[in-house]
């Protein structure tokens, strides 16, 4: 069986895989157990020095790997730049502070010593989605790796050529052979990873359909799972807000990426008060950005991933409108590309405010008052993140207790960052990655009792 990777922009072929026979998986497998018992006992310090190497690869070659990520997924250059050097950032976090988050814990007890140390695990298996085809693997293999553990990935098929380079970038580091190792497999192969002895726990960031498939089969084989999956963020701006800042914040946290992320402001929830204004400046921001071929530097909405994206993101407009949206911006789709879209008037019982929209559109919901607001953004299935604009830091702070969500950022966009923990609740799936949490997710957190 072959995969064939495509440029959604103008729709070439880039590359063709070949799958791994069941033979060279199951070598792939049990080579990631022999090379954990090694790995296992290589001194920190090397293992640091290691991620340090990553890190100025990632530089190094930061041209080479944005242009791989924008052809094969249609990200614009520059922010495939910016993924690049975020994973770089990653790795000089937890270079410095890998020796810190894995000391023991003293805890006081009746013994005359008590503590709990930290243990690798052993093979860490990932299932990752194309959106963000170098950050979401890094982000789960440094602190893994790094750690002690080892890794497998199974990366979407259509950036199977970012999955190679990543592997490369391992391999040339100087990782030993087998410590990450990429798959070339697809999704009925799953469970031969999963039950193998090798693997001890998997971390899918992907659909809510893809997620609870593996959480399915982790259970079955008693093995960890950490999910990363949908979200419908709320993006709240109160009438006493700076709406220009609200705006210019706002276009970023929809539009980045082609708005093909789980973290992205999908629904506006707007106070009455300010409506009219901020939907207005919001337009107008949204009309100046350049669409084009993702490989120019100009670019600043490229392509969706694939064709069928598109289609599925111009259907919810198609039914959010019939449902009574007010079409304000774009609206119109052609093979991957689809127009940035605004829609105005969005209420609940709306599809593009129950579901999440991957891609370009926003949709534009009035308030009554703040708790109005909240109520709104709480109505959803999913518990991402949640952004809110106001002059009041101190009321929105109070107001942190009504959300749900794993993330509530206040007059900035919801992003990940090395230093905070990052993961949703609901239907966003559970677990943490980034920070210390994400560390210890594939930790043995051994107790250690003394009497």
């Amino acid at each position: 069986m072959e995969f064939k990777t495509f440029n959604p922009y103008n729709g070439e072929q880039l590359a063709t895989y070949t799958k791994l026979t069941e033979k060279e998986l199951t070598d792939k497998l049990d080579k990631s157990q022999e090379v954990f018992s090694t790995w296992r006992k290589t001194e920190l310090t090397e293992r640091i020095k290691l991620i340090e190497k990553v890190g100025a690869l990632l530089r190094e070659k930061k041209a080479e790997y944005a242009k791989m990520i924008s052809q094969e997924m249609g990200k614009p250059v520059s922010e495939a730049e910016g993924e690049v050097n975020k994973c770089a950032w990653l790795c000089d976090y937890y270079a410095e502070n890998v020796a810190e988050f894995l000391k023991d814990e003293v805890i006081e007890s009746e013994a005359s010593k008590s503590f709990v140390s930290h243990s690798p695990i052993g093979t860490v298996f990932a299932v990752m989605p194309w959106n963000f085809p170098f950050w979401q693997v890094f982000r789960f293999a440094i602190p893994t790796l790094v750690a002690g553990n080892v890794g497998l990935l199974k990366h979407a098929s259509n950036v199977f050529g970012s999955a190679a380079l990543i592997e490369e970038i391992f391999t040339e580091a100087g990782f030993p052979d087998g410590v990450f190792q990429n798959l070339f497999i697809n999704h009925d192969d799953t469970e031969t990873v999963i039950k193998h002895p090798a693997v001890k726990a998997i971390t899918l960031t992907g659909s809510e359909k893809a997620g609870s498939a593996v959480a399915a089969l982790a259970g079955k084989h008693i093995k960890k799972s950490l999910l990363e999956l949908g979200g419908n963020n709320a993006y709240i701006v109160l009438k006493d807000a700076d709406i220009d800042k609200a705006v210019e914040v706002g276009v970023v946290a929809r539009m980045l990426n082609a708005g093909q992320s789980c973290i992205a402001a999908k629904r506006f929830i707007l106070e009455e008060d300010i409506y009219e204004e901020f939907v207005t400046k919001f337009t107008k921001a949204v009309a100046d950005l350049k669409s084009g071929d993702p490989l120019s530097t100009e670019t600043k909405v490229g392509p969706l991933a694939r064709k069928d994206l598109a289609e599925g993101l111009q259907k919810q407009v198609q039914d959010s409108i019939a449902q009574g949206a007010e079409l304000l911006f774009g609206g119109k789709q052609e093979g991957a590309y689809h127009e940035p879209t605004i829609l105005g008037n969005v209420t609940a019982e709306m599809t593009a405010f129950k579901e999440e929209t991957f891609g370009p559109l926003a949709a534009m919901v009035k308030a009554k008052d703040i708790d109005h607001a909240f109520e709104l953004a709480q109505d959803s299935i999913y518990g991402l993140g949640l952004t809110i604009f106001t002059a009041d830091v101190d009321k929105a702070i109070a107001y942190q207790s009504k959300v749900a969500d794993g993330a509530y950022f206040i007059n900035e966009m919801v992003k990940s960052d090395p230093r905070l923990p990052f993961g949703g609740t609901k239907l966003s799936g559970y677990g943490r990655e980034l920070s210390k949490d994400g560390m210890m997710e594939f930790m043995n957190r051994k107790t250690v009792f003394v009497k």
